[in-house]
């Protein structure tokens, strides 16, 4: 019997990277559901509150192993190469996060167990993700 494609979570530890000082803890949420299986959501926790931010899923492991990346988001390796950085920039600013590489890979890999790449549009339906568009004002 073959089971639907669950939702995969984890939380990582990320560092805020400042000048002048040593990056500061920042949890992060992150979130896959089969149900948007191109996109990987992170929930930054900031301040009082949380800042979401998805992005595609292989963006994310392209970032593992070299520059990804030319818009709002772009991952790449360290110079350390256990770490992983997360760049982030909108009109309010911009962060760059580090998180080690063996924990996204991880999270990656478990993600790929539920929904395999090549295997996202089984998951995901276009023409009624159009339809939704098109029903919009």
């Amino acid at each position: 019997m073959e089971t639907e494609p669950q939702v995969v979570r984890a939380t990582i530890i990320f560092g805020l990277r400042t000048f002048g000082s040593v990056p500061l803890p920042v949890r992060a949420d992150l979130e896959y559901d089969p149900a948007d299986p191109f996109a990987v959501s992170v929930g930054y926790h900031a301040g009082g509150g949380v800042v979401r931010w998805l992005f595609g899923r292989d963006l994310l492991a392209d970032g593992l192993l070299a520059p990804a990346g030319d818009g709002d988001v772009q991952v790449r390796p360290a110079s350390d190469d256990s770490r992983v950085l997360v760049e982030l920039n909108a009109p309010d600013g911009s962060a760059v996060l580090e998180a080690a590489a063996s924990e996204l890979a991880d999270f990656l890999d478990r993600t790929y167990d539920e929904v395999p790449v090549g295997f996202e549009d089984r998951c995901f339906d276009f023409d009624e993700e159009l339809a939704k568009l098109a029903l919009r004002d």
